[in-house]
């Protein structure tokens, strides 16, 4: 071989190195840690891709940072994938989502070496057969924006301290088996007011007042076993849109609350709210609106959305009438026949003692 033959392959292959090298950008360690992830899960075929021999950059759901190419997203969904979440997901420290997602035979606790994770921003744990409790040291991750564990089997009561997380803009921990009060210290978000997810769920007692200090972009309640008032959740100068105490047990009166202008949907069905509905609802531009089955009173107001509604978001109330249900004279109607006295009919009358029944010819 000569000379330029040498040289020519040495340049080859040094190209090769380089080029196998530069095409690598995954960092070492962050590739081990998945490839740990991979095995403890049973080398499901979701993660079919997670090859140690390809870049870890380039696998199926994962991303890296562009700039320091470190593991920055694991998201895992819509897939069989039995057993708990590993715990091998805390030693991947520059990760700001991750997500386990739609996976229903994903089971255990939520896993504590999450809480390794300070850059974390967006998690999200749902639809999974998650169980246990929701975990105390989620407030220590200060940089969640995001914080979903809705669709799951978790039980025992809400921390108060998720009050502390100064950057979620949304909490969802509904639809699981929580029970107990809603803390009083979600009346106190420090920073940043999330909008709040509790439905489906067993939570039970007053709503706190202290909640009347929030403004809510979205509060849904909805489903669980609420008592008493929540007339204080609304309030013409905040900016909710969405609101949602349907299925409780409350008991306010509706003729005295305040509605934000900006609210789209509001939902207060299957409850004990009393009163009539305020007259300030027609300049509300609702696009949900259901009010049945409580003991409101009352002509319903006409103007704005209200007569935009079928019947089904009024009726099964105590007096509610006006359309779109019957007019109001004829409510009255019914009410007043309802209150009459019955006659007896003839041939039931009752004689005075000693006295004959006439028998009537025919």
């Amino acid at each position: 071989m000569n000379t330029n033959s040498t040289l020519l392959l040495s340049l080859l292959i040094f190209s090769t190195l380089l080029h196998s090298s530069l095409s690598d950008l995954c960092n070492p360690n962050d590739k081990q840690v998945l490839l740990k992830i991979k095995k403890a899960l049973n080398n499901p075929y979701i993660l079919a891709s997670w090859n140690p021999d390809t870049d870890c950059c380039n696998w199926y759901c994962v991303a890296c940072d562009l700039t320091t190419n470190r593991i920055n997203s694991l998201t895992i969904f819509s897939g069989d994938l039995p057993g708990q979440i590993p715990a091998e997901v805390g030693d991947l420290p520059y990760l700001e989502t991750l997500e386990f997602h739609k996976l229903t035979n994903l089971t255990g606790p939520i896993q504590p070496s999450i809480v390794k994770l300070k850059n974390l921003k967006f998690l999200r744990l749902s639809w999974t057969n998650l169980s246990g409790s929701v975990p105390d040291f989620l407030s220590q991750l200060n940089n969640l924006t995001f914080l979903d564990l809705s669709f799951n089997d978790l039980s025992g009561s809400i921390p108060s301290s998720l009050s502390k997380l100064q950057n979620l803009g949304a909490l969802h921990l509904d639809r699981n088996k929580l029970t107990g009060p809603i803390p009083d210290s979600f009346g106190a978000f420090n920073g940043q007011v999330p909008s709040l997810y509790l439905s489906h769920n067993q939570l039970s007692g007053k709503i706190p007042p202290s909640l009347g200090n929030m403004d809510f972009n979205v509060i849904d309640l909805s489903r669980n076993k609420l008592e008493d008032d929540a007339s204080f959740l609304f309030g013409i100068n905040k900016t909710t849109q969405q609101l949602d105490v349907s299925r409780n047990l409350l008991a306010f009166n509706l003729s005295k609350v305040e509605f934000p202008t900006s609210l789209i949907s509001l939902d207060l069905n299957h409850n004990k709210i009393f009163g009539s509905i305020p007259t300030q609802l027609t300049s509300v531009d609702l696009q949900f609106f259901n009010v049945s089955y409580n003991r409101l009173c009352g002509q319903i107001p006409v103007g704005g959305k209200l007569q935009s509604f079928d019947n089904s978001t009024y009726f099964h109330n105590k007096c509610l009438c006006g359309a779109p249900l019957a007019g109001c004279k004829l409510m009255t109607t019914r009410l007043e026949s309802k209150s009459l006295p019955l006659e007896t009919p003839p041939s039931t009358k009752h004689f005075a003692p000693g006295s004959r029944t006439l028998a009537l010819k025919p």
